[in-house]
């Protein structure tokens, strides 16, 4: 007689992953958005944060945070003498700048809170090059889509979460550099056949531009035994 299998739990809950800095979050949900995306502060793992979901894995939610270092309504995101700024203000009385509302949870429901498990990975695929990730990652949207940007072994991987179909394998795209390119931008343009850069800001006009998330650590959901040598 058969012995009966067991049943494979599939783990819905939503997994957290933190970003380097406020500063990394605020250009997440600000930066080149046609609107700012709503952030969203509750307690996690006994601290306040703010969070915003950013992908599904599998019908598990992909949230990414940052510790909240004080209130505030919103999260304010400019440039000043070519430098990014972020701050928590009260008002968005500065035209200027872009605000992303920040919402206060006093309760997660059992749904949104932070779940460790299934299986479930990106794959790797990894491209030739700078310009390979750039085309990639601009050609489904109007807006690209972000730039991940973590520290793996002695190098940095840069790329972008992609699926290719709703229920299908989802995978991270993605090129290895040597070292952590400190710009938190990609400018790149698709008429005048100049290679995309690293730049600081995307205030130069007739470029287009990705932004670059920094993550606190690696990204614990790439199935790294699945990198190309």
């Amino acid at each position: 007689m058969d012995k009966l299998e067991t049943p494979v739990v599939v783990d819905k809950l939503p997994r957290y992953i933190q970003v380097y800095s406020t500063l990394e979050f605020t250009r997440l949900v600000c930066a080149l958005e046609r609107a700012p995306r709503v952030s969203f502060s509750h307690n996690h793992d006994g601290e306040k944060i703010l969070s915003v979901q950013m992908d599904i894995l599998q019908q598990k939610p992909i949230v990414y945070y940052t510790p909240l270092e004080r209130n505030g309504n919103y999260l304010c995101y400019g440039l000043k003498s070519g430098k990014e700024e972020s701050d928590i203000v009260d008002s968005t009385s500065d035209s200027s700048k872009l605000y992303s509302p920040i919402i206060r949870i006093k309760s997660l429901p059992k749904t949104l809170q932070p779940g460790n498990g299934t299986l479930d990975r990106y794959q790797p695929i990894e491209l030739e090059d700078l310009s390979s990730l750039a085309k990639l990652t601009w050609g489904f949207d109007e807006v690209p889509f972000p730039l991940f940007l973590f520290p793996h072994n002695d190098k940095w991987l840069l790329g972008v979460f992609m699926n290719f179909n709703d229920e299908g394998t989802s995978y991270f795209c993605h090129i290895v550099l040597d070292s952590d390119p400190k710009n938190p931008f990609v400018r790149f343009s698709s008429t005048n056949g100049i290679e995309p850069t690293f730049v600081s800001n995307p205030s130069e006009h007739g470029y287009s531009y990705i932004k670059i998330i920094k993550l606190k650590n690696t990204h614990p959901l790439v199935d790294y035994g699945h990198l190309q040598n």
